[in-house]
């Protein structure tokens, strides 16, 4: 790697080490060599300009934040000298501004299920699903039994349970998100079955569930109440036999790419995510959505200070307006706690080089390319449009990754710079923002974004856009390799 620094935008007034820069050690930006008056790490800023205590800091072409004492040229550019510009919440105006990265129709296909409601699995998955989580071990023993006759999962991809610790002693929306939640998750199309069990005396009632639930495919969902029978293992195993009997019949067929249904979603973010990864998930969501699929961007807190680009990319001013209550929403919620709505980044992306949350945020938002926002989901909602979709959920990784499965995302695609071995229950594959973190986990990292420093970024994208499909028509992640699969639901309000 030639070049010890890169400028995201000509507006700039600071630029990005790529690599660890030693104090008096000098660096060249345009035609000008500047000397780093400071050891900073990669990923972090470094100043190209003075700048007068209060002036902004340019990064993306946009302001980050703005300067708390005096910068000079070459200085470290981090939160010791930088404080957000974001406060409160702003009065929004529709402003329409889209440059939609089109890319041309795609005669590749890719191998998935279809589903009797027409909706295509990209697993044939059994999902087994408590409804309360003082039951969470019986999936355990009857996954054990059933094993002990199926030693390579049956019919079945995968079997995978969906603890939680909630179901008991909840009251108004917190038990209706774990409902949706699990309702969601009982639909997917990646489940070829689904066994749901409750235990009989909990708040989340069964019997209630299954009316929520609407119609379903009977042939591949069971039920059961383990007060209600003598020996739960053994009606568990018997039902699951049930489920695979009619799934072993299940075929992967050809599927053209606008069947995709695609979560985006960032972790443990670096100074390299704004520049590598995620900008390499706009160019693939672009794709999809070009190709009449759907994508989800979600992790409403990390749009803040980014998310008036969101709206000027609102198909309509009525989506402009769903934008506006989704941001609006997740400040009220903040403000309801008494906490600062712009506290983010976390140690770990300071540590990596982030600074504010408008220099977060502006690099997360890349992940959704520039497609237009056909539509805006309430936690736990389904996609309902083809294209991109901005959905309701926390910044926390474990919860926004699983409101992005309950979202019939087939699967998730996750950067990191800082790596995270987490995965919820659909594939969830991890794409690293820099080449020292694959080198590093390439147990936990299925791609390396970092590539794109050295390379050409239509060879890396196509390269990139080839795993995807292959992911598609069966190809193992590195979480489902090592069987991670795990599901968070959001909580807000009291337990008895």
């Amino acid at each position: 790697m030639e070049n010890k620094v890169i400028q995201l935008n000509p507006r700039d007034n600071v630029v990005v080490a790529l690599q660890d820069i030693a104090a008096r050690e000098k660096i060249t930006v345009g035609d000008e060599e500047i000397v780093v008056l400071e050891a900073v790490k990669r990923g972090h800023k470094i100043a190209i300009n003075d700048i007068a205590e209060n002036n902004g800091i340019i990064k993306y072409g946009a302001p980050i934040g703005h300067a708390t004492q005096a910068i000079q040229k070459g200085n470290w550019v981090h939160t010791h000298n930088v404080a957000t510009n974001l406060s409160g919440k702003i009065d929004y105006t529709y402003r329409p501004e889209l440059h939609t990265r089109i890319y041309p129709k795609d005669a590749r296909t890719f191998k998935g299920y279809v589903r009797q409601d027409g909706k295509v699995g990209i697993r044939n998955d059994l999902y087994l699903i408590p409804t309360v989580g003082c039951i969470n071990m019986i999936s355990d023993l009857i996954v054990e039994r059933f094993k002990q006759n199926h030693p390579g999962n049956g019919a079945f991809d995968e079997i995978i349970s969906l603890k939680h610790p909630y179901g008991c002693s909840q009251l108004g929306g917190d038990l209706q998100n774990t409902q949706k939640i699990l309702i969601d998750a009982a639909k997917h199309p990646n489940a070829g079955g689904v066994l749901i069990f409750g235990l009989g005396c909990e708040n989340n009632q069964l019997e209630a569930m299954k009316k929520q639930m609407g119609a379903y495919d009977e042939s591949r969902i069971r039920f059961m109440i383990c007060q209600q029978v003598d020996d739960e293992v053994e009606t568990g195993v018997r039902l699951l036999e049930e489920l695979n009997e009619y799934a072993s019949n299940d075929r992967r067929t050809d599927l053209p790419l606008s069947e995709l249904k695609i979560g985006l979603k960032c972790g443990g973010s670096d100074g390299f995510s704004g520049i590598t990864g995620n900008p390499l998930l706009g160019r693939l969501s672009d794709f999809v959505v070009s190709q009449g699929g759907s994508t989800v961007l979600t992790e409403v807190p990390e749009m803040f200070g980014a998310e008036t680009v969101l709206m000027g990319r609102a198909v309509n001013e009525e989506v402009f307006h769903k934008i506006v209550n989704l941001i609006n929403h997740f400040k009220d919620y903040f403000a309801s706690y008494n906490q600062p709505i712009y506290e983010n980044p976390s140690p770990g992306n300071k540590a990596g080089g982030i600074t504010t949350l408008e220099d977060k945020s502006l690099g997360c938002t890349q992940k959704s390319g520039t497609s237009a926002v056909a539509d805006v989901l309430e936690y736990g909602d389904k996609i309902r449009k083809k294209g991109l979709s901005l959905l309701q959920a926390p910044g926390n990784d474990q919860v926004s990754t699983s409101a992005l499965a309950s979202a019939d995302c087939q699967m998730i695609l996750f950067t990191t710079g800082r790596g995270t071995p987490f995965s919820t229950y659909v594939p969830t594959l991890k794409i690293s923002t820099n080449t020292q973190l694959y080198e590093k986990k390439r147990t936990w990292i299925d791609f390396n974004a970092g590539q794109l420093l050295d390379r050409n970024i239509d060879e890396v994208t196509n390269q990139f856009i080839q795993l995807i499909i292959d992911t598609a028509s069966g190809k193992i992640t590195k979480s489902e390799l090592r069987h991670i699969h795990e599901l968070a639901i959001f909580k807000n309000g009291v337990t008895e």
